[in-house]
């Protein structure tokens, strides 16, 4: 069985829950160049658009972090 790519991994969680954070990606699938993916996966045509969400740290300061939503995903021919 061939293992799969983090870009597959990704693609695959996006088509299943709709977005993600990175986060997500580190605590699911040890990913830590989301926003990389996340260019690699647009390139082939995946509507992926970004959200500013913004939040406090354990600190009570405000922090503003990027999540990743699949919009639609690109027609076969």
């Amino acid at each position: 069985m061939q293992k799969q790519t983090k870009t597959q991994q990704i693609l695959k969680h996006l088509q299943k829950r709709k977005s993600i954070t990175s986060w997500d990606a580190i605590m699911l699938y040890k990913a830590t160049r989301l926003s990389a993916i996340i260019h690699t996966l647009r390139k082939k045509g995946m509507h992926i658009v970004t959200t500013a969400i913004k939040s406090k740290d354990v600190n009570g300061n405000e922090v503003t972090f990027a999540k990743y939503v699949l919009n639609s995903t690109p027609k076969r021919k």
